[in-house]
């Protein structure tokens, strides 16, 4: 790969990640508008691990309440944040529908018959209008304290729909959060913790089968990608998180249809 290729690829996949206009949609259009050849599943891992360490690092506190809070409840202290641990259960059930359903269409290659101009063209299209329609119909009530956990399950079946590219694993989580009364920052704040083990657990299943193959080795390339991949996720997410203060994702769905519509043009006028 040139570093043209990694830079690109790198910096569409920390923007993309995050925001709700989906990375997976970005990284299968990149290679077929360049004609470049495919980056392959390491560099895919690699961008991962950099957004997953920006995610990380941005919702640090977050994540420390949280494993305090299940340190303290698999060891039966009374003193356990009832708010934290609420909020670390609410993360596992999100995750559970993806790791089973998402993992079963994974392992069976369903979702690659989905990796195609047309799908990405319609569903950014699709679930960019619903994301309009929930982000600005929908009653603001509450706040990510008041997640129940059947809501958290409810976004984690939502997020099943984003191994469809193109669906934007954060867009429809954060709609479907809308969808239940939150606001736009907590909205998008639990769709990215739930983004955490989600992409943990998919970048261990590519790593096992990378693996099993022999071609687990990171190079040079592997490690700028990441890099990149991090910077650029670190500052998508501080900056969208400012922009959902005090404004809407309306931004984020004008980009969905206008990119939806010019690539139904160009399969529909070849």
């Amino acid at each position: 790969m040139t570093i043209l290729q990694i830079i690109v690829l790198a910096v569409v996949q920390g923007i993309t990640e995050f925001l709700p206009i989906s990375s997976s949609a970005h990284l299968i259009l990149v290679p077929t508008l360049t004609g470049w050849p495919d980056q392959g599943i390491l560099m895919d891992v690699g961008l991962h691990l950099g957004t997953l360490g920006a995610v990380m690092l941005y919702f640090r506190t977050d994540i420390a309440r949280m494993v305090v809070a299940f340190w303290h409840m698999i060891t039966f202290n009374k003193g356990i944040n009832q708010q934290d641990k609420r909020l670390m259960i609410a993360v596992i059930l999100a995750t559970i529908p993806i790791v089973i359903i998402g993992g079963t269409i994974s392992i069976e290659g369903w979702n690659n018959a989905w990796r195609s101009l047309k799908v990405i063209g319609w569903t950014s299209i699709i679930f960019g209008i619903l994301l309009y329609v929930f982000d600005h119909k929908c009653n603001v009530t509450r706040k990510i304290a008041e997640l129940r956990y059947g809501q958290a399950i409810i976004i984690g079946f939502a997020q099943v729909l984003a191994v469809i590219p193109g669906t934007s694993r954060s867009g429809i989580t954060m709609t479907a959060a809308r969808g239940l009364g939150f606001n736009r920052r907590d909205s998008a704040r639990f769709s990215m913790l739930i983004s955490i083990p989600t992409i943990m657990i998919a970048g261990a299943m590519d790593g096992l089968d990378l693996m099993k193959n022999g071609n687990a080795a990171l190079d040079k390339e592997i490690l700028i990608g990441a890099s990149l991949s991090f910077i650029t996720a670190l500052v998508a997410i501080a900056a969208l998180m400012k922009w959902l203060e005090k404004s809407s994702m309306t931004p984020f769905v004008i980009y969905r249809i206008i990119l939806g519509v010019g690539l139904l043009g160009l399969v529909y006028l070849r």
